[in-house]
């Protein structure tokens, strides 16, 4: 059995869950903002068969079915971290919101941590670690892939003497927040903006990298599959209408990649690079659990199909 955990309606898990059916296999979505308001989470810290006919944990599953953890093979940890769909009439407060979120999200993740023994794709730790977009620079950088030099400030002093440094610089979130995207942007005269502006939170800075071809790179195990987007465009998710076809993977960039992704601890990836206009590969980031289902109209690469075989080989 496969379990996925992430949110109500996500496409890609469906999608996945209907090719891995397909052949013949189970598997389940556990739906992370669907557990309050229904039965969805039990562990126990003994289990209790003989009373209860069932083990140490379970959790309902999208399609009301009650499964035991213990009993899955791999558990694919796709978006675990949503807050919880709330219905009642009346609204809580948000003392009240914050402690079912925290509740609900805690008692999934322990109940999982504390009853799967299979394949984690991939674990919880590693995952959150590197998503912190920081932290896999660092790895990137140490494993032999070139990097943007990069700052992480709030000092306008630091920004400018930065940019004095490098020259032509972009602008982008540290983290980010649930909602409109935030997209990657030029920073030009920061003397020009008030400091109290640089000071509110960190943002990351980095130089420019030339070039018009940006490579999304999939990483399913070992297997890879990748897109070649070429545009002029700083940030080039707003506009999918420029150039996109399928990428042969070079077996020098891939060992790189695997490397990062192993030092990372990380079962998949979603890599985004860049090349310059000689051609080197330059590490932009990786979203852990990142979106490929939007390339495969664009591309005539089954992802989908890639993927649920990466699931299935991971079963024993």
């Amino acid at each position: 059995m496969i379990l996925a955990i992430s949110f109500r309606g996500d496409l890609h898990a469906i999608a996945v869950q209907h090719a891995v059916r397909s052949r013949g296999h189970e598997f389940h979505i556990v739906e992370c903002d669907a557990v309050s308001g229904r039965a969805s989470v039990t562990w126990r810290s003994h289990g209790d068969e003989e009373a209860h006919g069932v083990g140490a944990a379970t959790v309902l599953t999208s399609e009301g079915v009650t499964v035991s953890p213990e009993e899955a093979a791999v558990l694919w940890w796709r978006r675990a971290k949503a807050d919880q769909q709330m219905t009642a009439s009346e609204p809580a407060a948000a003392q009240e919101v914050r402690l079912v979120n925290n509740d609900c999200r805690g008692a999934l993740a322990g109940t999982l941590a504390a009853a799967f023994q299979g394949e984690w794709i991939s674990p919880p730790d590693a995952t959150d670690r590197a998503s912190d977009k920081v932290y896999q620079l660092a790895v990137a950088r140490d494993s032999g892939i070139r990097v943007p030099r990069t700052l992480v400030s709030q000092s306008r002093e630091d920004v400018v003497a930065f940019t004095q440094q490098v020259g032509r610089t972009i602008v982008k979130p540290v983290v980010g927040a649930p909602g409109p995207s935030l997209y990657t942007r030029w920073i030009e005269n920061p003397e020009s903006i008030p400091e109290s502006s640089f000071e509110v939170c960190p943002a990351t800075y980095q130089e420019y990298i030339e070039g018009r071809r940006h490579i999304r790179l999939n990483c399913f195990g070992d297997q890879m599959f990748a897109a070649l987007i070429e545009t002029d465009e700083l940030d080039w998710r707003p506009d999918l209408n420029v150039p996109i076809s399928r990428w042969p993977v070079p077996e020098d960039i891939a060992r790189r990649v695997r490397t990062v992704l192993h030092r990372l601890g990380l079962r998949m990836g979603v890599v985004d690079l860049k090349l310059t206009p000689e051609g080197e590969p330059v590490w932009l980031e990786v979203n852990p659990q990142g979106q490929f289902m939007f390339l495969e109209p664009l591309t005539d690469e089954p992802l989908t199909q890639h993927f649920a075989d990466f699931l299935l080989s991971a079963t024993p």
